[in-house]
């Protein structure tokens, strides 16, 4: 199974540091938070990515593509053009980075990828800015259970952020930004078949705000409920929030080894 990563925003609420770099590849812990993103896929066994690349998109080629030289110990021979490396670590993984355009919207990114998906019978699909240590494998199963087109992970979260409504497991609507209480909302982290593709109109459909209400009016958008760890990086504060908890050695989402 594939992973597609949204990593094209802007980032313009955590413009501290986005105006140097791609949101996605802020570094918490030293690492890209696209990486820590990736280890948590890898470790439920999934380790073939799709990333949607828009604001600065060479910044997260270029890390990719001299990725070994990035996590190895080399002596470079200038006067002999030469590269000797000492000791090196490389993930298993295989890495698809696409152009999907600097404006194109959270929907429009999904339709640029498609070709790489045609093939799959499910695929997931996130952020490239939130943490979670959701079960991917749990997610994915009760997806293949369900049979529905689509599987949203469903977190509890504050009230600045739209809620889900349900019947069971069945998503029937969304309420914009509820004032407290108990709702659950969007935790970013889907499983989806190819085609709920069909839904996305262009570049400016909205994944959030015109997709997964077509999904849900359909009856084709189920809810995966978890309630453990999960932490969106929108503002420094939520970044150096993150930095604190992987400095403290123990990073709820960090599960691999």
């Amino acid at each position: 199974m594939k992973a597609v990563i949204l990593a094209g925003g802007l980032g313009t609420r955590i413009v501290e540091e986005s105006h140097l770099r791609p949101k996605p590849m802020i570094e918490i812990g030293g690492m890209p938070i696209l990486w820590h993103i990736m280890k948590l896929y890898a470790h439920h066994g999934v380790t073939d990515f799709v990333v949607c690349c828009g604001y600065k998109g060479y910044i997260i080629k270029e890390y990719f593509a001299n990725y070994f030289l990035h996590m190895s110990d080399v002596t470079i021979d200038l006067a002999n053009n030469r590269l000797e490396v000492h000791q090196h670590q490389a993930e298993p993984w295989r890495v698809t980075l696409v152009d999907t355009g600097a404006e194109t919207q959270t929907g429009g990114r999904l339709k640029r990828v498609a070709d790489y998906l045609r093939d799959q019978e499910a695929f997931c699909f996130t952020y490239g800015d939130g943490l979670s240590d959701v079960d991917i494998r749990g997610l994915i199963a009760f997806h293949r259970e369900h049979g529905r087109w689509a599987t949203v992970t469903a977190v509890p979260a504050p009230g600045r952020y739209g809620a889900i409504e349900r019947a069971g497991s069945t998503v029937t609507g969304f309420i914009e930004k509820p004032r407290g209480g108990d709702g659950l909302i969007n935790g970013g982290f889907f499983v989806l078949s190819p085609r709920c593709i069909e839904f996305i109109a262009d570049d400016r459909t909205s994944w959030e705000i015109e997709t997964l209400p077509k999904l849900s009016a359909q009856g084709q958008l189920m809810a995966f409920e978890h309630q453990g760890f999960w932490q969106p990086m929108d503002t420094l504060r939520d970044k150096n929030h993150l930095e604190s908890l992987w400095a403290s050695g123990r990073a709820p989402w960090k599960c691999w080894t």
